[in-house]
């Protein structure tokens, strides 16, 4: 944890990416595939003290100014739901100020990428030629945030996109009781064929309440290798995923850009509650 800088090429483009999706703000500096400075810190989400400054703190010991930068890539969730608001906020507000595109990228798939080095390596050193990533993030009473993802042969280095096809998305981001997905994806296992059935399943991210449903994945899969890995998000990665977006000329509406929030909060739920029942009492009185 903490920051880094890494000398960077002064060519390729040059991305601003910030998540604050979970317990760790993650934010990076990277200019074609090079890290020029990186943030990753545990500060129990209290992200909106952090967050604006650890952004000044980066261009400034880059040199960089807003002016140079290429675009900006946003970590929009899932995740913790004050959390996703500052980064989603912090995005919307720069990208208008400083006119440079957006583009919002999943946090789930930046914790599953950022994690694809270390299963591409392998445990013991065996590299595996596909893997399925499955990133999980807790969201208490036995639920995950949670997708999974594929991904072909040696991970890309520092922060560079993948190739095309050799990372692909195989369930959409989703908040799962993580025994029923554990179900899941043994199903999926044992439905594959031999030209997608993975050499290893990689269960990445905060696995401290949920390690045990790499276990029982393993026992209802003998065949594939299961591998549990603790790991957290990373601002690399997230500008990895933003700047293959942005190679391909996409942007998002810096208005209409919105976490994805997955869930109603317990708030809302309330509040439609409310709604419908103040719906039921006028068609009643209406009758």
């Amino acid at each position: 944890m903490g920051e880094q800088t890494t000398q960077g090429s002064r060519d390729g483009r040059l991305v601003l990416a910030v998540d604050t999706s979970t317990a760790a703000l993650a934010a990076a500096l990277v200019r074609g595939g090079e890290v020029l400075r990186e943030v990753q810190s545990l500060a129990e989400r209290n992200h909106s003290v952090h967050t604006v400054s650890a952004v000044q703190t980066m261009l400034e010991a880059c040199g960089v100014k807003p002016e140079a930068l290429d675009g900006l890539a946003i970590g929009r969730g899932p995740g913790s739901y004050t959390g996703m608001r500052i980064a989603v906020s912090l995005g919307k507000t720069l990208a208008w100020a400083w006119d440079k595109p957006l583009v919002g990228v999943s946090s789930l798939e930046a914790l599953a990428y950022g994690a694809w080095p270390a299963a591409s390596a392998g445990a013991d050193g065996a590299a595996a030629g596909r893997a399925w990533i499955v990133p999980i993030m807790d969201a208490r009473r036995g639920q995950a945030y949670t997708a999974r993802f594929a991904a072909i042969g040696a991970a890309p280095e520092a922060a560079n996109p993948p190739a095309d096809g050799a990372w692909t998305r195989g369930a959409p981001d989703a908040i799962r009781l993580m025994r029923d997905w554990t179900d899941e994806l043994a199903a999926a296992l044992g439905a594959a064929d031999d030209a997608s059935r993975p050499d290893a399943v990689w269960l990445v991210g905060e696995l401290a309440q949920h390690e045990a449903e790499a276990g029982r994945l393993q026992a209802l899969c003998p065949a594939v290798r299961v591998h549990a890995l603790p790991h957290w998000l990373e601002g690399r990665a997230v500008a990895a995923l933003g700047a293959k977006r942005l190679a391909a000329g996409e942007r998002d509406d810096v208005h209409a850009f919105a976490p994805n929030y997955t869930q109603l909060t317990e708030a809302e739920v309330k509040l439609q509650e409310k709604q419908a029942a103040a719906e039921g009492a006028v068609r009643h009185d209406a009758n």
